[in-house]
């Protein structure tokens, strides 16, 4: 069975609706901070333990995508995030927090399992767009979720963000529930201990997936940093925005992510190293535009803004191309590979958000732009050590 454009939708709207509540936190760093007694030099722990929990969650429950029947998962993952996200909707302390937001985190990781089950479904000459289809709509999600919480937090309160995120997550689950197809993976004859095992060898096997993993972590790291930092830049004295303001700014951010089904599309057609090198550039140049006008000035925040929408394009580019190299090694292998690639990348992520509050604390936008800059220019390095014949 091949997906329809239909069932293509729904999973694309559903990586996006799961994706959002990782960051739903980012643009509320202060406030959330603040109202469970957190120090503003780690701050961003709020959105940093979310991530850590898709982390295990990738590592440690993604690969059962390989022994398990991926419907089943897939549904029993988003109740225990749709659970997650009401206990941090009640939360007031830091411990029911931290604990609801760590299983939050596992509870989403299974968009690792709805891509490559959606790639399962798809031909190998469309699996590009496919994978360029689901990852918009998790870029989307991603980015509207910083505007979403803005306007919500601003209107209610941050505690609101998440009984919503939580009611939309039950709409998702239920349409899932009535559409989703079965589908029982090869490896029913082996153990979760064997499973997870076989993983340790996977990364010295195979240099595709330890180089898209390494670049893309380079630029998630970047990623993160920017939009966990910023809202903390354009609310205090230099720019004074409102919640809603910053939101806004969000909101445009959302235009880099239509890169990703043309970036899909061009790797269908042979066009990787380029697209990467390209990727790489976008995400570098982003940091230096922001530099080239007086911070608080109109044409600062123009720049910025512009800044925001080359970095997401440059990240949703490369992941879609990261995945789709990863998807074409190995049919039986593919939830493992993802996993170990989505492990990867978050650990560059958890990095980003977390070094993007301390640098913003210790020396503002100036030394967290040019970390920003370091960031995807290392991975473009990297890149460039790569022998032709492997792009």
């Amino acid at each position: 069975m091949y997906l329809t454009r239909g069932l293509t939708l729904i999973l694309a709207l559903s990586a996006g609706v799961l994706a959002a509540n990782l960051y739903y936190a980012q643009p509320l760093t202060a406030p959330m901070g603040q109202s469970l007694g957190l120090a503003p030099a780690v701050a961003g722990l709020v959105v940093t333990l979310t991530q850590i929990g898709y982390g295990l969650g990738v590592l440690f429950l993604v690969p059962l995508g390989d022994l398990l029947e991926n419907r089943k998962i897939i549904l029993s993952m988003i109740t225990l995030a749709i659970i997650s996200l009401l206990g941090i909707g009640m939360s007031t302390q830091l411990i029911p927090y931290f604990t609801a937001a760590l299983l939050l985190g596992v509870g989403v990781s299974c968009i690792q399992i709805i891509v490559p089950y959606a790639s399962h479904l798809s031909p190998e000459a469309k699996r590009g767009q496919v994978v360029g289809s689901l990852m918009s709509g998790l870029m989307l999600g991603i980015m509207l979720s910083r505007p979403i919480a803005g306007f919500v937090s601003d209107l209610m309160s941050w505690h609101a963000v998440f009984y919503i995120s939580a009611s939309m997550m039950f709409i998702i689950a239920v349409i899932l529930y009535f559409t989703l197809p079965r589908r029982e993976p090869r490896n029913t004859g082996l153990r979760y201990s064997r499973l997870l095992l076989s993983m340790g060898t996977l990364m010295f096997r195979f240099s595709v997936l330890r180089r898209r993993a390494i670049y893309q972590s380079f630029m998630f790291a970047a990623f993160c940093l920017f939009w966990t930092s910023v809202p903390l830049l354009l609310a205090g004295p230099v720019f004074n925005l409102s919640q809603s303001a910053i939101a806004l700014f969000a909101l445009v951010g959302v235009a880099g992510a239509i890169f990703a089904p043309i970036a899909g599309k061009l790797a269908d057609r042979g066009l990787t190293a380029r697209i990467s090198a390209l990727s790489f550039a976008l995400g570098a140049v982003s940091f230096l535009l922001s530099r080239f006008a007086h911070l608080g000035s109109p044409l600062s925040l123009a720049l910025l803004t512009f800044a925001a929408i080359m970095l997401d394009a440059g990240v949703s580019g490369n992941l879609v191309l990261g995945q789709r190299a990863v998807f074409s090694l190995s049919t039986e292998l593919r939830g493992r590979l993802n996993s170990l690639f989505i492990a990867t990348i978050f650990i560059g992520g958890a990095f980003g958000s977390f070094i993007g509050v301390w640098s913003y604390a210790r020396g503002g936008w100036p030394l967290t732009s040019w970390i920003g800059f370091a960031l995807p220019t290392l991975g473009l390095v990297y890149f460039f050590t790569e022998k032709p014949e492997r792009n």
